[in-house]
Formats: structure tokens, C-alpha cells, sequence
């Protein structure tokens, strides 16, 4: 019998935990604006450890939200929104501000956890995406695929994850 991978990100005072079951369904870099911004604002917070990479981008494991738990000090997650009325929220462990997950309003199926919280060895990157919002400076590697918006490849990805979910597998 095989068990199901699973990855856990914490905080960096260890206070707070989530665990994410089963395989991502994508480990992506995402340029957008609003990822910058929210990353930028959360970093100025008082002790805050990184949310952004050198570049401005942020490195995410998307999983289906159905697979994420917190597991250890849920009531000191506080969501962060860029904006009132946002549908986007940041969970951020009030104990020493660290940025552990994205989470949706709106009724998409899946949350975001910051590749730079995981314990252990992150799953790789495999994409960079919404690269028209990065800052001018060096190119890319040539490592991964990035593009502009959303690939095809991504958006199918993200349906399969939505057709899985439904159906309970």
C-alpha cells in the first residue's frame, strides 16, 4: 500500500503549521501585480521573513484546497488582502509574520503555499507565469516555461484538479 506525498510548510518561529496531501498540482513562479504588492506589504510587517524572490517573484505550490490543513496554530493565521473586498487572502502567522498560504473567496478550488515555507525539499519549480508584470533585469533561465499569462497547459491542469475534486479523487 502507498502512501499519499505529503508536504508541510510552517512558519519561521515553527508556531504555526499546514500539511498539504497528495501531489501539487503545479509549482509555479507568478510575476503579477498583485502577487508583488501583497508580497511587498506583508515583508514591511515588523520581523516579516521574505515572501518574494530576488527577481519579485513568488514561488507557490498550488494544491487543491480540499488537501490543506493546518495542523498546528490555526488561530494565529491571519488573512491579509491587498485590497477591501479583495477575493484574495494571505495567510500570515501572526507570531513572527511569516506568508504560509493563498487562499480564494471566490470559490476556486485551489490555495497557493509559499515554496519558501516548506520544510524540507520544495517540489520544483515548474513554470513562471504572469511574466509581463516582472520588473526589467536579467532574462529568465531558459529552465522552466515562462509566459506572459496563463498557458493552456496551466488552465488544463487546473480544470483536471477541478474535475478530480468533484468527482472525490
Amino acid at each position: 500500500m502507498t502512501t499519499s506525498p505529503m508536504l508541510r510548510a510552517s512558519c519561521a518561529c515553527g508556531q504555526v503549521a499546514v500539511e498539504a496531501r497528495g501531489r501539487p498540482i503545479v509549482t509555479v513562479v507568478c510575476y503579477c501585480d498583485d502577487c508583488q504588492a501583497a508580497g511587498r506589504q506583508i515583508e514591511a510587517l515588523p520581523g516579516a521573513p521574505p515572501v518574494l524572490n530576488a527577481d519579485a517573484g513568488s514561488s507557490l505550490v498550488v494544491f487543491r484546497k480540499d488537501r490543506l490543513s493546518c495542523v498546528r496554530g490555526q488561530d494565529r493565521l491571519v488573512a491579509h488582502k491587498l485590497k477591501p473586498g479583495s477575493a484574495t487572502s494571505r495567510y500570515v502567522a501572526s507570531c513572527c509574520n511569516s506568508a504560509l498560504y493563498l487562499g480564494f473567496d471566490d470559490g476556486k478550488h485551489w490555495v497557493d503555499v509559499f515554496r519558501g515555507r516548506v520544510e524540507g525539499e520544495p517540489p520544483p519549480v515548474e513554470m513562471r507565469i504572469c511574466t509581463r508584470f516582472r520588473p526589467a533585469g536579467p532574462e529568465l533561465p531558459a529552465d522552466v516555461p515562462s509566459v506572459p499569462g496563463f498557458s493552456f497547459g496551466l488552465i488544463a491542469r487546473f480544470m483536471a484538479a477541478a474535475l478530480a475534486m468533484r468527482l472525490g479523487r
